[in-house]
């Protein structure tokens, strides 16, 4: 077992924020790096060390490779903490940690790889007897292709890119007489977008819910599963709400979703911290959809739940220790996230600008994570999330209260954000009566 004693965060704003802090609670010193478009974010000054790694665009900074190489060697450090977004996922920045002797806190580049491309690990899922949702044997070669595979997984069908994300590469069609030309921006969208047009079917699930597994598993070949998230409220593929547990699920259903997320990391071999993500639908059957081989934004939720550090557990897998027994973790309670985005709460435009008056809530069971602040200056170059703002109650209905009162208590003025949306939600009778799906938002009207 070889102790990680200084960590580089790839990463900025509130999850660079998060990381930092657990790592100076195990005792352990953390160096974050920042954009020119960065400078002087007050959480840089809770690191051990500071380094600017470029200008403001991402690809000059937070994606620039060797210039997040060149701060982990000249600080010092033993290993990267990646976050989610940026590098995270990125197979060939593993093999360079790997080259330059640091340790990355994630998965092996192999893993990343086998799982990166949708339609291949939909082929893996198969072999790891996990259901799948019913559609093409691989990528669709062209449009007469498509049009074959279509009439044998039955219509409506939903195109997706290989390598999508986000909901870019992505269609749904109804019938046939739509096939083509969605077919063809779909295409177009993923070369634009992934810089790769490959475009794989499946059935498409008709107002499902997305209900996600979160996963650990160290290099002694143990996996634990902690507990499921109901990630259904989004916008455009969007999340905006996500809670744990999933109250969707019988207790049969629960554990054998629970069964699946488990073996499917096994089957791979998986290291680290990694999401399964399924679609459930109405007779709560439910299909792999992807993996995310990282963190989730969402992570949180399963952290209230569970009393659990995930970073933390993270950074000890790093470090070669082996995982609690799924026995020894209990789950308590009901946990729910808002995603608080500096957009138009209407029309989820971003709205970038200096953050006037901040006034974040309080009390027992709410927790905020976030990097924002009064006179805090929101950049047009990064996503528009500014925060999460997470509530534990002792069960859904008083998760739900308690965030209704969490989000009348937040005051920030200067920019628009989601504030007012997510208020409305939590008075929303569809979601306290649990009666929506991953298409509500786009129904809804209110």
């Amino acid at each position: 077992m070889a102790e990680i004693k200084r960590i580089l965060v790839a990463n900025r704003g509130e999850i660079a924020l998060r990381a930092i802090r657990t790592i100076k609670e195990m005792g352990k010193e953390a160096v974050a790096v920042y954009s020119k478009g960065d400078k002087g974010a007050a959480y840089l000054k809770l690191a051990d060390a500071a380094i600017c790694i470029g200008e403001a665009p991402s690809s000059e900074s937070y994606l620039n490779i060797p210039a997040i190489i060149a701060a982990a060697e000249v600080s010092h450090c033993d290993a990267i903490f990646p976050g989610y977004g940026f590098l995270s996922e990125n197979q060939s920045f593993v093999e360079i940690c790997t080259h330059h002797k640091i340790k990355f806190i994630g998965p092996t580049p192999e893993v990343m790889v086998l799982m990166s491309d949708k339609s291949k690990a939909k082929d893996v899922m198969i072999d790891a007897d996990v259901p799948v949702v019913p559609g093409s044997d691989g990528a669709i070669s062209d449009i007469k292709d498509a049009k074959k595979r279509a009439l044998e997984v039955g219509y409506p069908v939903i195109l997706k890119a290989a390598q999508g994300g986000g909901g870019r590469g992505m269609r749904v069609v109804e019938d046939e007489s739509y096939l083509e030309n969605a077919f063809l921006a779909a295409e177009s969208e993923a070369i634009t977008a992934f810089g790769d047009g490959t475009i794989y079917m499946e059935k498409f699930i008709k107002d499902p819910r997305h209900i996600e597994v979160q996963i650990m598993a160290d290099s002694h070949g143990n996996v634990i599963h902690i507990g499921e998230r109901d990630c259904s409220m989004q916008r455009r593929h969007q999340k905006l709400i996500e809670e744990s547990p999933a109250i969707a699920l019988t207790q049969e259903v629960r554990e054998k979703l629970h069964e699946a997320a488990i073996r499917a990391a096994k089957f791979i071999n998986y290291e680290g911290a990694g999401t399964f993500e399924f679609l459930l639908d109405a007779n709560l059957d439910f299909y792999f959809m992807e993996m995310n081989t990282r963190l989730q934004v969402e992570h949180t939720v399963s952290e209230e739940v569970s009393g659990l550090d995930l970073i933390e557990l993270m950074i000890r897998i790093a470090e070669g220790e082996e995982l609690p027994s799924q026995e020894s973790i209990t789950f308590k309670g009901h946990s729910i996230e808002c995603r608080i985005s500096a957009e138009d709460p209407i029309k989820f435009l971003p709205s970038p600008g200096k953050i006037k008056e901040w006034i974040a809530p309080g009390g027992r069971g709410v927790r905020i994570d976030t990097h924002a602040h009064a006179g805090y200056i929101v950049p047009t170059t990064y996503d528009s999330m500014i925060g999460k703002l997470i509530v534990y109650g002792r069960d859904r209905s008083d998760a739900i209260s308690k965030m209704h009162r969490a989000l009348s208590e937040f005051t920030i003025t200067g920019i628009k954000t989601t504030v007012p949306f997510h208020l409305k939600m939590m008075a929303n009778e569809d979601f306290i009566s649990n009666n929506f799906d991953t298409k509500y938002l786009e129904r809804y009207n209110g």
